[in-house]
């Protein structure tokens, strides 16, 4: 383990927001740039303060940021040998110091190495077992003395803590661990966690058995008595920290939080206790579930044991013996459980016994694998006498939507508010009458109907909502698609004369590929770099973007553009999220400013009325480019940036991906005011272009809603010519 923090040219690319051939270009280029002291031939690492002095030298990166700086010193504690996230334990201990016991820091931070290497310490054990319990406390396994390195941290996290807060510190520390080991670990979003919790209403008692980084059990009231189990014991210790991290600093100690190791369905650490409620996103696809040796165990009802593909429904029986009679147990899981024919027999044991309540279908995007529409299945442990087999079937994932232009599923794209209210709407309704005995709610095609359990008992046994709910009306009957086709033919009205748009012949002077505007035909050039020096333009690169939050958690925020809203031409789905360090401080975009993505080329858009808005922050993968107008003309910039010559020279093709390297676009030198006149050209172009884009995008939701309507009989054919 390094004494000081090694970085790799990967890492020093992001640091700067430029390409990784960049940084070899550097290597090759700059006699001056800092030597490997580590790593291999294929791979070498560089000292992280001797990259940062350069990068500050050559005028390539500001001071690196609070968080940046964190992280780095984590990463050079991580044991190659070892499980990757300890050194994220013990950060979070220390912050859970400065959360519940900050007087105890206050007087050790002015201490001598020495005295704070065995000091903080005690000071961490004993704040984790007043806070966690003993047990807590002896999961996270911290060291009885400190090194020079995890001193360096102790008094960074300081500063992070007082930044952003104990919490928020750990949140995005965490998030930046998450992202760097996506296959290992995919934490369930506070949004769908928020909506689980919402379902199972205001339990007393709560278990989630594969409890993760522990957003389910977070998304409970602080008061809660919360009960978790996970396979890995540092994520389980991760998890309990951040339950620790969020709860008030007010509440009494210890927390009523117990978090244990161990594989929940081979080594059940709660064996014959029950729960007001049980929230749950198991692993997903586990062949290796435990199958052979649980043939015998007792959660399987009538000795049915699951079969050895359907690991999902060995977690459904799992959570459901574990909840109280008439308690609720609410579970995030793939499709397929609701179709394979592997399963059917578990499913029509669950219908007979009246335990499914509810299967609710929702849109991709609203968990992980976010491209995958994952259902929500809600069931309640059965009381003796209670005849109840009903089953509401909710495809909250084709909701209709409130306009013409439906949203494309993605992570950033879930309208969260929409589904919230759909979901729960429904589901207390329904919950409602099957408790007190009340009339069942009506149906709602296109939403949610309401289907007898046996009338689900069939060859296979389907759940899917989408087979159950019939289909909506047509999108706005007659007045609807009259409204839509006229919409179509204002905008194609619209468009320019395509022939308006053609250039007028250059001449023999232009024959060798350059005209008044052209790069490639022997005139002078300047690069974007060279603007750079000469401060007639900014570039701000965004890397892995400003933290962010769904647009849904608060409609008043400052909008995230991302790469992909740039390429779409769509709205920010996503809004800054202001808890987090040095959110204040990243640039927003101001009218006449250039955006354009990092990866790809030919698209370039100017921030303004018929662009990108003005006041975002920057998502992942983009550049900002802010010209002096009186010097360089927006339009005449985004219009080369935009052609297929500047993708060609500046782009690099080291790898499968195209990355725009955005210093080596070269621009014609011209007086501003001929840059105006083609800028001028150039932005009729763009605008002619996202009108056709709209045009196409409601065209395909006229044709689709005639097709409905044809397919329906709500509509009939028009007369032939």
């Amino acid at each position: 383990m390094p004494d000081r923090p090694e970085v790799t040219a990967v890492e020093i690319a992001r640091l700067a927001g430029v390409g990784r051939a960049a940084v070899s270009n550097w290597r090759r280029r700059h006699p001056d740039f800092p030597r490997p002291v580590g790593g291999t031939d294929s791979s070498p690492a560089f000292a992280l303060a001797e990259v940062e002095s350069w990068l500050r030298a050559q005028g390539k990166i500001a001071e690196l940021p609070l968080l940046e700086r964190v992280w780095r010193l984590v990463e050079t504690l991580r044991d190659p040998a070892g499980h990757p996230a300890v050194p994220l334990v013990r950060a979070g201990t220390l912050l859970l110091l400065h959360h519940r016991a900050p007087e105890r820091w206050t007087a050790l931070a002015d201490q001598p190495d020495t005295r704070l290497a065995t000091g903080l310490p005690r000071a961490l054990a004993d704040t984790a077992r007043a806070v966690l319990g003993p047990d807590g406390a002896a999961g996270l396994r911290q060291p009885g003395l400190l090194g020079s390195t995890e001193l360096d941290l102790a008094r960074l996290l300081a500063e992070l803590a007082a930044a952003a807060g104990p919490a928020s510190a750990f949140e995005q520390l965490l998030t930046r661990y998450a992202e760097a080991n996506t296959r290992q670990l995919s934490p369930t979003p506070p949004e769908a966690a928020d909506l689980l919790a919402a379902v199972a209403g205001v339990p007393a008692t709560v278990l989630d058995p594969a409890t993760g980084l522990g957003a389910l059990l977070l998304a409970l009231p602080s008061t809660t008595d919360r009960y978790g189990q996970d396979a890995d014991p540092v994520t389980a210790a991760l998890a309990g920290l951040r339950l620790a991290l969020h709860a008030p600093a007010a509440d009494p100690l210890p927390l009523p939080v117990d978090l244990r190791p161990g594989d929940a369905l081979r080594a059940d650490a709660y064996t014959g206790h029950t729960f007001d409620a049980v929230l749950c996103q198991p692993p997903y696809n586990e062949r290796d579930w435990g199958h052979d040796e649980l043939q015998f165990d007792r959660r399987w009802p009538g000795g049915l044991v699951p079969p050895r593909g359907e690991s999902e429904l060995a977690w459904v029986l799992h959570c459901l013996a574990h909840t109280r009679p008439g308690g609720l147990a609410a579970l995030l899981l793939p499709p397929t459980v609701a179709a394979r024919r592997a399963g059917r027999r578990i499913r029509a044991e669950l219908l007979r016994s009246g335990a499914l309540r509810a299967v609710v279908a929702l849109p991709a995007g609203a968990a992980p694998p976010y491209g995958v529409p994952l259902h929500l299945w809600v069931l309640r442990a059965p009381r003796p006498g209670d005849d109840f087999r009903q089953v509401l079937m909710l495809d909250a994932a084709s909701a209709s939507p409130t306009s013409a232009e439906v949203a494309e599923g993605g992570r950033d794209k879930v309208r969260w508010p929409e589904l919230r209210r759909t979901v729960l709407d429904a589901w207390r309704a329904f919950d409602l009458a099957a408790r007190e005995g009340l009339p069942l709610p009506p149906d709602r095609p296109g939403q949610h109907r309401t289907v007898a359990a046996i009338d689900l008992l069939d060859d296979e046994t389907d759940l899917s909502p989408a087979r159950h709910v019939p289909p909506a009306a047509p999108l706005g009957g007659a007045a609807g698609l009259s409204h839509l086709s006229g919409r179509l033919t204002e905008l194609l009205a619209g468009l320019a004369d395509p022939g308006a748009l053609l250039p007028e012949p250059v001449g023999e002077a232009g024959a060798g590929g350059g005209g008044a505007g052209g790069v490639g035909g022997g005139g002078a050039v300047v690069t974007l770099g060279e603007l750079v020096r000469s401060g007639l333009l900014e570039v701000h690169s965004s890397g892995a973007g400003a933290p962010s939050r769904p647009a849904g958690t608060d409609p008043a925020g400052t909008p995230v553009l991302t790469d992909q809203d740039l390429l779409a031409g769509s709205v920010p789905g996503a809004v800054l999220d202001r808890s987090a360090a040095g959110a204040d401080a990243l640039p927003l975009t101001r009218p006449g400013d250039v955006l354009v993505p990092a990866l790809g080329g030919a698209t370039a858009r100017v921030v303004g009325p018929d662009g990108p808005p003005a006041g975002a922050a920057l998502g992942r993968q983009l550049h900002l480019l802010r010209p002096d107008p009186a010097a360089l003309d927006p339009d005449f910039l985004a219009g080369h940036l935009r052609s297929t010559a500047a993708a060609r020279r500046a782009a690099s093709h080291a790898s499968t991906t195209t990355r725009l390297d955005i210093r080596r676009v070269e621009l014609p030198r011209l007086p501003i005011t001929e840059q105006r006149r083609i800028g001028a050209a150039f932005a009729r172009l763009a605008a002619f272009d996202a009108t056709l884009q709209r045009a196409a995008v409601l065209g395909r939701t006229l044709t689709q809603a005639v097709t409905d309507a044809l397919a329906a009989g709500t509509a009939e054919p028009p007369q032939a010519p």
